[in-house]
């Protein structure tokens, strides 16, 4: 099986959890994108529920699949957000953020009563930080916020380099929100909790990738015998 049968599998389990008139957080990514297209599946086919997607690119395609949308100001609290991750621990942590929608991916999964990841197995790590961990920051001071990021990781236990995330065409990426990425290729964090913290309190920073204490469950897919299998993390009820 393929990444993508992964995904759609991962995906059409957490579909399992959809009821009618729910209200949903909508993740962005691949394997979230799978879920919007399982999710239009069942619109077109008389479900009615509510979405607010966490991207302007799961905002399109919701749109386009028929699935009835509203933003966080007119719905503030949601019943459940289905995401995606670029790592998951046994605890539950992650790191968030590879599709460059971090900030607007929390904002929505703790709005919510509950979030469940969904991702390809290959995704859950013993220990955070092989996956570079994306950092939200404001343009405005941009090379004294990426200074100041890696005093702040040195501080907390880590090294490793910081890179500011580029468009193919050498440009800074711009995120939904007008802000830059920058990239923390760690190799492992020891203490997610203390180098989020840490990196909250740097001026310029908007946001991190570490979303710790925020999930509630992962459905993750692997294959076993030729066939897509789901192992739980957590608890769906």
């Amino acid at each position: 099986m393929s990444g993508p049968d992964l995904r759609r599998a991962a995906a059409a389990r957490a579909l399992d959890l959809v009821a009618p008139g729910m209200r949903l957080g909508l993740g962005t990514g691949s394997t979230a994108a799978a879920f919007v297209a399982l999710l239009g599946e069942r619109v077109r086919d008389g479900l009615d529920i509510l979405g607010v997607p966490t991207s302007e690119a799961t905002r399109a395609q919701a749109e386009g699949l028929g699935i009835r949308l509203a933003t966080l100001d007119e719905q503030p609290e949601l019943d459940l957000t289905i995401d995606g991750a670029d790592e998951v621990d046994d605890r539950l942590r992650l790191i968030k953020g590879g599709g460059a929608a971090l900030l607007r991916e929390k904002i929505v999964a703790c709005a919510s009563h509950r979030m469940v990841v969904i991702a390809d197995a290959a995704k859950r790590v013993d220990r955070l930080g092989a996956f570079p961990l994306p950092i939200e920051v404001n343009p405005f001071g941009l090379a004294a916020t990426h200074r100041a990021v890696e005093r702040t990781i040195v501080e907390a236990g880590c090294s490793g380099s910081v890179r500011l995330r580029v468009r193919p065409d050498g440009t800074p990426l711009v995120t939904d929100g007008g802000h830059h990425i920058l990239d923390a290729h760690l190799g492992a964090i020891p203490d997610p909790e203390v180098l989020g913290a840490a990196l909250w309190a740097v001026p310029g920073v908007v946001e991190h990738g570490l979303f710790l204490g925020i999930a509630d469950a992962a459905i993750l897919a692997a294959v076993q015998d030729g066939q897509a299998a789901i192992t739980v993390l957590g608890s769906l009820a």
